[in-house]
């Protein structure tokens, strides 16, 4: 035990160490099995019995996108901007305010 530890520092960094290796478990386990499922959704066998014409071309199957269920999906865009229009006092108050702060520059 290192002397610049206390027993429960030494404790929570215990519990933390293995907090970690379990987190790192379940993602990996996560992204194993959305990786395998959605192997297993991009091969989709075609069915013997129906004879397709030859004039109508089966469709090619597309990749399925890597996706992990378990996460919420993350928006693409940010919130909207917002903007106030300034009287010109206010303008006027905001340069004056900006010189000072800048120092007269």
């Amino acid at each position: 035990m290192p002397v610049h530890l206390t027993f429960p520092q030494l404790a929570v960094l215990t519990v933390l160490a293995v907090a970690s290796i379990a987190w790192l478990i379940f993602v990996t386990r996560i992204l194993r099995r959305s990786r395998a499922g959605s192997e297993a959704r991009t091969v989709l066998p075609t069915p013997p019995a129906l004879p397709t014409p030859p004039a109508l071309p089966t469709p090619p199957v597309l990749p399925v996108p890597l996706v992990l269920p378990a996460l919420p999906r993350q928006r693409q865009s940010g919130p909207g901007r917002e903007a106030v229009e300034l009287t010109p006092a206010e303008r006027d108050a905001f340069a004056g305010l900006v010189r000072q702060l800048g120092g007269g520059r």
